[in-house]
C-alpha cells in the first residue's frame, strides 16, 4: 500500500499520540512511537495492539490486517532513534516553549526533507516554528480525541509553511481514513473556534437566572438536535479542558466580545468542580451517571381561556394551526379580549419588550418560541415576563403539554434559549469565513465530525434563515446592548441579499 509517508515518528505517546500511531501504521506506514517517559511507550503499544484485537475479534479488520499493522508499529527509546522518518508528528504537552524545543532538537536530527508536524490544539503555528531552520517544513496537523473515532484532522500551515507540504498531509489525512479540512493559522483554529458559541452563550442563559441548568440541556437537545447539551458537555469534556480554551481564543483575539468567557466556569474551575472526573460538575454522577432532576410536570386543566396571538408573531399561520390541533379558544380580533390569554413569538426580542412596545396587558403575556417547525421538534418552550400572572402562566403550560410533548416554561429572555444559541453559532462561523480562516464547506464538515453538531453552522443559518438570524442578532443587540450580537458582515450581505451562507464571492 503505497502511503504518502513511509517511515513516521510519533513523540508523546499519551492518549492522542497513540490515536495518532494507531491509524498512521493503517494506514501502511512505519511508525516509530517515542515518549520522554521510560516505558510509556511500550504501553502504548499494548494498548493500541489490543485494540486491533478487539477489532478483529468483531470482524471489522482481518487477522491478517491486525498482524500487518502490529508489525508497522515499534516502540522507539530516544528522538535520536527517529531520524530517518519522512514525518515526525509532536503531541506532547500544550506549551510553546516545550514544542520549540522538541521542533529545533528534530531539525537537528533529521534531513531537510523531513516534514514536522505539531499537533497543537490552540497555539499558533506560525510561532512554534519562528525562528527554527527549516520553518517551510512545519505544519500543524490536529487530531480531535479518539483519534480512531474522530474522523476529522485540522491541517493548519504556518506564514512560511510550503504549499506543497499541504497537499501531503491532506493526501496523508485521507490515507488515514480521515478527512482533512484546512484552516489558516488563527487562534482555535476551525473547531475550537467555531466552538466558542455553543457553552459560551448557554453560559448566559444559566448566568441570567433564564433557566436552570437541565432544562437549557434539554432545550437544546429536543428543539435544536444536540446530541448533548451544553453543560452536559462541558461536564464530559471537563472544564480544566473547557475553560481555558474559552480564555485563550478570547485573549488571542484581544477581548473581542463574541468569545467572552463565563465567571461561572472560572469559579467552577478554581474549587475543582470539573465535570465527570471529580464526580460532581453541573451535574452530580454516580457510578458515571448524572444524577438529573425529575422533569416539572404541567398543571392540570379543566378549562383554558380564550387565546390571542400578536399579529408580529412567528410562523404565526403555524401558530393558529397549533392551536387549533390542541382545541383551544382563539380569538381573531384586533385586540385581546379581558379574558384572553396573550401569544407573542419575537425573534430575538424578549417578551418584556414586545408587550411594552405592542402595548399589550403584561400580565396576561406569554412567549412561545417559533424559530422553528414545531413538528420538527420534540420540545415547546414558552416564557414568562416579570409580570405574567402565575394562572396565566399555568393556562398556556397545560395548553401547549395537552398532546403529550414536553414543554419548558423559562423566565424572559431575549431570544429565549435556543434562538440565542443558534444565531451566536452561525454568527461566529460566519465571521470566520469573512476572516478567511477556512472555506465555508471545510468549516461545516468541521463541525459536523468535530463537534458532532447535527448540521455544520452554515447550513444550520441557511436552514433557519439568514434573514431570521439577522433578525434575532439585531434584536439581542436592542435588549441586551451588548456587542457580542453585532452580525457578521458575512452574514448581513447574505441576508441582505437573499444568498445561502455558503456562498462565497468571486
Amino acid at each position: 500500500m503505497f502511503s504518502a509517508f513511509e517511515r513516521v515518528g510519533i513523540v508523546g505517546a499519551g492518549a492522542m499520540g497513540r490515536g495518532i500511531a494507531q491509524i498512521a501504521a493503517q494506514a501502511g506506514s512505519h511508525v516509530l512511537l517515542m515518549d520522554a517517559k521510560p516505558g510509556v511507550a511500550e504501553l502504548a503499544l499494548n494498548d493500541v495492539n489490543a485494540q486491533w484485537a478487539k477489532l478483529s475479534e468483531k470482524g471489522k479488520i482481518s487477522p491478517e490486517d491486525a498482524l500487518k499493522h502490529s508489525n508497522h508499529l515499534v516502540a522507539a527509546t530516544t528522538l535520536a532513534e527517529l531520524a530517518g522518518c519522512d514525518l515526525i508528528v509532536e503531541a506532547v504537552i500544550e506549551d510553546i516553549n516545550v514544542k520549540r524545543q522538541l521542533m529545533a532538537d528534530l531539525m537537528a536530527l533529521t534531513p531537510s526533507s523531513t516534514v514536522l508536524a505539531t499537533n497543537t490544539s490552540s497555539l499558533s503555528v506560525t510561532a512554534i516554528a519562528a525562528g527554527l531552520d527549516r520553518e517551510a517544513q512545519v505544519i500543524g496537523f490536529h487530531f480531535f480525541n479518539p483519534v480512531p473515532l474522530m474522523r476529522v484532522v485540522e491541517v493548519i500551515p504556518g506564514l512560511k509553511t510550503s504549499p506543497d507540504i499541504v497537499e501531503r498531509m491532506r493526501l496523508y489525512a485521507r490515507q488515514m481514513g480521515h478527512t482533512p479540512v484546512v484552516a489558516q493559522d488563527t487562534p482555535g483554529f476551525i473547531v475550537n473556534h467555531a466552538g466558542r458559541a455553543y457553552g459560551t452563550e448557554a453560559l448566559r442563559v444559566l448566568g441570567e437566572r433564564v433557566a436552570d441548568i437541565a432544562t437549557i440541556d434539554n432545550i437544546l437537545k429536543d428543539q435544536a438536535g444536540f446530541k448533548l447539551g451544553p453543560l452536559e458537555l462541558m461536564d464530559l469534556t471537563g472544564l480544566d479542558v473547557s475553560h481555558p480554551v474559552m480564555e485563550s481564543v478570547y485573549n488571542q483575539y484581544y477581548q473581542e466580545p463574541r468569545y467572552r468567557p463565563s465567571v461561572i466556569t472560572a469559579q467552577r474551575l478554581a474549587a475543582k468542580v470539573l465535570g465527570k472526573k471529580t464526580g460532581v460538575g453541573f451535574y452530580a454522577y454516580a457510578n458515571g451517571m448524572a444524577i438529573k432532576p425529575d422533569a416539572p410536570v404541567p398543571p392540570v386543566a379543566t378549562s383554558f381561556p380564550p387565546v390571542w396571538v400578536s399579529p408580529k408573531a412567528a410562523r404565526r399561520a403555524e401558530l393558529y394551526q397549533l392551536l387549533k390541533n390542541l382545541n383551544a379558544q382563539i380569538e381573531t380580533a384586533a385586540a385581546p379580549s379581558d379574558r384572553a390569554l396573550i401569544l407573542v413569538a419575537p425573534l430575538g426580542f424578549d417578551v418584556t419588550t414586545v408587550a411594552a412596545v405592542e402595548r399589550l396587558d403584561p400580565t396576561r403575556t406569554v412567549g412561545i418560541d417559533m424559530l422553528m417547525d414545531d413538528a420538527s421538534t420534540r420540545r415547546r418552550v414558552l416564557a414568562t415576563n416579570p409580570a405574567t400572572r402565575a394562572d396565566m402562566r399555568d393556562a398556556a403550560w397545560a395548553l401547549f403539554a395537552q398532546d403529550g410533548k414536553p414543554v419548558s416554561v423559562i423566565r424572559d429572555s431575549g431570544g429565549f434559549v435556543t434562538q440565542r444559541v443558534l444565531a451566536h453559532i452561525v454568527n461566529i462561523a460566519s465571521d470566520m469565513c469573512q476572516q478567511g480562516i477556512c472555506s465555508p464547506g471545510d468549516l461545516d464538515t468541521a463541525v459536523q465530525l468535530g463537534l458532532g453538531y447535527p448540521k455544520g453552522p452554515l447550513a444550520l443559518g441557511d436552514q433557519l434563515g439568514p434573514g431570521n438570524v439577522l433578525e434575532i442578532l439585531f434584536n439581542l443587540q436592542t435588549v441586551y446592548g451588548d456587542p457580542r450580537y453585532r452580525p457578521s458582515p458575512w452574514l448581513r450581505r447574505r441576508g441582505a441579499l437573499g444568498l445561502s451562507l455558503q456562498q462565497e464571492e468571486l
